[in-house]
């Protein structure tokens, strides 16, 4: 399977693992880079030092390649930065804010930049401001997405069309087949969320688990657009926030009931009540907790089962 995107970070398989909060520590990064994948850490809910921890960790779990996703909005970005410079990390996923940011920086130091867009503009400016590759993350997402509610069917070969980078598709992927078809589509790799959300590796609570393998279609939805949109589990947390959005809340009504923390206590601490849920559409599809080697043998025996119907056509 190799391609530009497993010689680009000297992986086995063009397969991804997300960087989620609270679902990405050390352990799953790990586990997916060892099984021949590019396991990334979630730096977004961790505290500087807490970082640090999770990259010596990492390193003495795997001898292979592996990254950090950096979300460009956290607060303590700079320390985040220095921090995987001084740890000697060579891939960096960005997202959440302008490449052009921190992509110079990066790369002086010998650093591989990814960045994660939702839609043409952005691809455009990460061509602009010398990053390595992109993953183009559609609406059926988990976690933050993008307000144009653009579906990865038709933002990979929209993106495609429009910028020569190696492209990595986000959302919705779930399956070898589905794998397929974004690389029948103009991807060059995939990225993978909710599944790994679902691992035995995940650092995420076992509730939040058992919960995703519940959910069937429509049970999530893109919520706080006055934010920044976010896909959700429809919880008693989700309800009161669709509630509020429909009596016509202002920003600031918003951001109160959204308060500090709330993902954490979903997602990491088990509130399946008051806590945010943060996952994507196609986790009505998994219904089982396994390691994270097996998710990704299986979506590998998939594909190749895929591929090899097709030249049967």
């Amino acid at each position: 399977m190799e391609n530009k995107i497993t010689r680009l970070f000297n992986i086995q398989y063009p397969i991804i693992q997300a960087g989620m909060i609270w679902c990405s520590g050390w352990k799953l990064a790990a586990a997916v880079s060892n099984a021949g994948g590019l396991g990334l850490i979630g730096s977004g809910s961790m505290y500087p030092e807490v970082l640090r921890q999770h990259i010596q960790k990492c390193k003495a779990a795997t001898q292979k390649p592996f990254g950090v996703n950096v979300p460009l909005l956290y607060p303590d970005i700079d320390k985040h930065i220095q921090i995987i410079i001084e740890e000697g990390v060579k891939i960096v996923f960005t997202s959440a804010g302008n490449p052009a940011a921190w992509t110079a920086h990066l790369k002086a130091h010998g650093i591989t930049v990814v960045h994660v867009v939702a839609n043409v503009k952005f691809a455009k400016k990460c061509e602009q401001s010398g990053v390595d590759a992109i993953v183009a993350e559609g609406f059926e997402a988990g976690g933050h997405n993008g307000r144009e509610e653009t579906t990865t069917m038709c933002l990979i070969p929209l993106i495609k069309q429009n910028c020569s980078l190696p492209l990595i598709a986000a959302g919705g992927i779930g399956s070898g087949k589905s794998m397929a078809a974004a690389i029948a589509l103009g991807a060059d790799a995939v990225q993978i969320g909710s599944l790994f959300a679902a691992s035995n590796e995940s650092s995420a609570h076992l509730n939040f688990k058992e919960k995703i393998t519940h959910l069937n279609d429509g049970d999530t939805e893109l919520s706080l657009k006055q934010l920044t949109p976010v896909r959700l589990i429809k919880n008693e947390f989700y309800q009161a926030i669709k509630q509020a959005e429909m009596n016509g809340a202002s920003k600031e009504e918003l951001e109160q009931l959204l308060g500090r923390g709330r993902a954490k206590k979903g997602m990491f601490e088990g509130n399946m009540i008051e806590g945010e849920l943060e996952i994507g559409q196609i986790a009505a599809t998994i219904k089982e907790i396994i390691p994270a080697q097996q998710i990704l043998e299986n979506v590998v025996r998939d594909y190749n089962e895929t591929i090899t119907q097709f030249h049967s056509f």
